[in-house]
């Protein structure tokens, strides 16, 4: 099983319009799907339709907070929440007919400190069955900067992999405990680091540091380039079709996913790159946060070039 942490969840309202959006304007929307949000809620949904069975925890609360569990359920996973005091955000994607993508995210309730440590005596208890973790997004109101890097112990402890997912001060914090993966993108990377990378040797010279850094795995994702990957077996980049992208929103996520879902199947690192990158392929071309069709996948997968760069 699969456990996927999202502690600043939300509920994902994305807004389908058939025309480009006018600032100042009234704007009829052609659709609306609501989902379970969150970096995490996103990793949970791409990694169930990879086959895994998957078990989603973090924090909430409130009318949304029960929504989001209903919702979880509904997409084939198991709850697994802390419940707090306060309201579960809610965060707005719209996608006009050029498929682009704005976002309007909340900041979310605060979580007190008592809520906090009750969640994190249980943590152990939650991910005692799981095969491989994910901790993803963002960190609530409240909740101190260090808490990944306690919740990356903590699966250390189990003896289980870790992926950590998400940035600034909270990456620096959590790569201190050294999950067994992280997957910034160039642009995290270079506030990681304080640089401007100005060249792909220059990305790969930051991810080698932190792969000697006691990172087993450090992947960078490149959008379209798809993701380069340093670890034991050496420097990969994973090169996937052209395509007509439709939505990028979670594409990372998705990405996640498939590297978890290789963790629980034991492929090699260059193996679930490749796999990796073919399912975030695929989820750039639903219109879905989070979703991506299998057969997309199966088609790409084939197409992926992979290089071994050192």
């Amino acid at each position: 099983m699969i456990t996927t942490v999202t502690l600043n969840a939300s509920i994902d309202k994305a807004y389908h319009m058939d025309q480009q959006v006018v600032g100042g304007t009234v704007m009829r929307v052609h659709a609306v799907k609501n989902s379970a949000g969150g970096k995490g809620l996103n990793v949970a949904r791409a990694a169930k339709i990879c086959g895994s069975r998957v078990q989603a925890t973090g924090l909430v609360g409130g009318f949304n907070g029960r929504y989001l569990e209903q919702l979880t359920e509904q997409d084939g996973i198991v709850s697994a929440f802390g419940h707090i005091a306060g309201e579960t955000r809610s965060c707005i994607n719209i996608l006009d007919e050029r498929f682009s993508s704005t976002e309007f995210l909340e900041p979310g309730c605060e979580v007190s400190a008592q809520e906090l440590e009750e969640y994190l005596e249980e943590f152990p208890r939650i991910i005692a069955q799981s095969a491989v973790v994910t901790i993803s997004g963002s960190l609530p109101v409240g909740v101190p900067i260090h808490t990944y890097k306690l919740l990356v112990e903590m699966c250390k402890q189990a003896d289980k992999p870790i992926i950590l997912d998400t940035s600034g001060e909270a990456l620096l914090q959590g790569i201190s405990a050294h999950p067994t993966m992280i997957k910034p993108n160039q642009d995290e990377l270079e506030a990681l680091f304080g640089v401007s990378a100005q060249s792909r040797a220059d990305v790969l010279t930051c991810a080698q540091r932190l792969y000697e850094g006691g990172i087993a795995q450090v992947v960078i994702s490149l959008g379209g380039q798809g993701a380069l990957l340093v670890c034991e077996q050496g420097t990969f980049q994973a090169i996937p079709p052209a395509l007509t992208v439709v939505n990028t929103v979670g594409c990372g996520d998705s990405m996640v996913a498939a590297f978890a879902v290789g963790f629980e199947r034991g492929m090699s690192a260059p193996d679930a790159l490749v796999y990796a990158v073919a399912v975030a392929s695929a989820a750039a071309l639903s219109t879905r946060t989070g979703h991506y069709d299998p057969a997309h996948r199966d088609e790409i997968l084939p197409q992926i070039e992979l290089r071994k760069l050192a």
